[in-house]
């Protein structure tokens, strides 16, 4: 009896996928495995480990391998269709799975980040530290420590809990009406970065939830001691146009404080006991108090740092407290009945050359 042409062509076919199937589900993909003669012949260890994790991904070679089976068996009508197809179905179903499990659930990146890594930590500060010092200390910048913690002043007083962001940037409460896209204008950064940073992939920001604004940008109207220059008093301070603004406007001073009321030796007193760097009760007038530090052991030079004093020579002279230090060399100052405002603490600027010639207490 002749066989047909037909038969032939559909035995061929019938016998590729019969071989695909059977090679596919019998040996499956496997990566060269070492024989037993390699393994203790070669400098590895005695002992290997054979992974048994069910969850574990198919390669790329088996579902291949099997979607090209089942198309070939579904087009000819093979008896075995329905398992191969059975076979794609269960190993496309084991991919996703195993991609739910391992990556889909948490956002793809080149690396897991730790969420630890997010968390706000708090600092106490001690005694003479300062705003660059402790920025250093936590590797963000100077400008995120001082916006998250509402300091104007580089000088950090001593006891204060200091709020420490993870990464460089804004801390921001939500309020009505926020989104997205207007926090990212509002701080200069992309949309992008807040939704990934706080993972607002499926969410929207809610009221009063606390989000992390990466790379954020504080306006400077929200910026501590900012002062609308339409209503801050400004006068000539004699050491050029930088001119001052008013702190605030009287002192309540401590047990130990013996200096005239509403001097600048009585503020300044007040304001070292803060930063948890004390001065003498009894060191004189301000001019004097370079000399009175000296002979009490408190280190004094002619550069100025966070929390130092100013002194003025002379009789009765002037001491100032040095509240910041720019990498220029600028340096800003608060004070006490400084121009004539008795009982008046105010804050004014001093360029570098200006600064020299001045012995500072520290």
């Amino acid at each position: 009896m002749r066989t047909s042409p037909v038969s032939v062509h559909k035995i061929i076919i019938y016998s590729s996928a019969f071989v695909a199937f059977v090679g596919l589900i019998s040996a499956g993909y496997q990566s060269p495995q070492p024989s037993l003669k390699q393994i203790s012949s070669s400098s590895a260890p005695a002992f290997t480990t054979v992974n048994t994790d069910k969850n574990e991904a198919p390669s790329v070679d088996q579902i291949v391998a099997t979607n090209i089976a089942a198309s070939i068996t579904e087009r000819t009508n093979l008896p075995i269709a329905a398992n191969v197809a059975s076979s794609e179905i269960s190993l496309n179903a084991k991919s996703e799975l195993t991609q739910i499990d391992e990556k889909v659930v948490s956002k793809p990146q080149i690396i897991q980040s730790d969420n630890s890594s997010r968390d706000v930590k708090t600092y106490v500060a001690k005694s003479g530290d300062n705003v660059k010092d402790v920025a250093f200390k936590y590797n963000i910048s100077e400008n995120t420590l001082k916006w998250a913690n509402n300091l104007s002043s580089d000088a950090i007083e001593s006891g204060r809990k200091l709020t420490i962001l993870p990464v460089n940037g804004v801390k921001h409460t939500v309020a009505a009406g926020d989104t997205v896209k207007s926090l990212a204008e509002m701080y200069k950064t992309s949309e992008s970065r807040i939704i990934s940073y706080n993972d607002l992939e499926l969410s929207k920001p809610k009221k009063d939830q606390q989000l992390i604004i990466p790379n954020g940008i504080l306006p400077e109207t929200d910026r501590p001691g900012y002062m609308d220059p339409n209503t801050a008093t400004s006068i000539s301070n004699g050491f050029g146009s930088n001119g001052y603004k008013i702190v605030r406007n009287n002192l309540n001073v401590t047990a130990g404080n013996r200096y005239a009321f509403g001097n600048c030796t009585s503020y300044a007193y007040e304001r070292r006991a803060e930063l948890g760097r004390p001065v003498g009760s009894f060191w004189g007038d301000g001019g004097s108090w370079g000399y009175s530090a000296q002979a009490a052991g408190v280190p004094v030079d002619g550069t100025p740092k966070p929390g130092s004093l100013q002194v003025t020579a002379g009789s009765p002279g002037h001491v100032a407290v040095v509240e910041s230090v720019a990498p220029n060399g600028d340096i800003t100052l608060s004070e006490m009945n400084y121009g004539g405002n008795f009982n008046r603490v105010t804050g004014r600027t001093m360029t570098a050359g200006q600064a020299q010639g001045y012995s500072y207490i520290h």
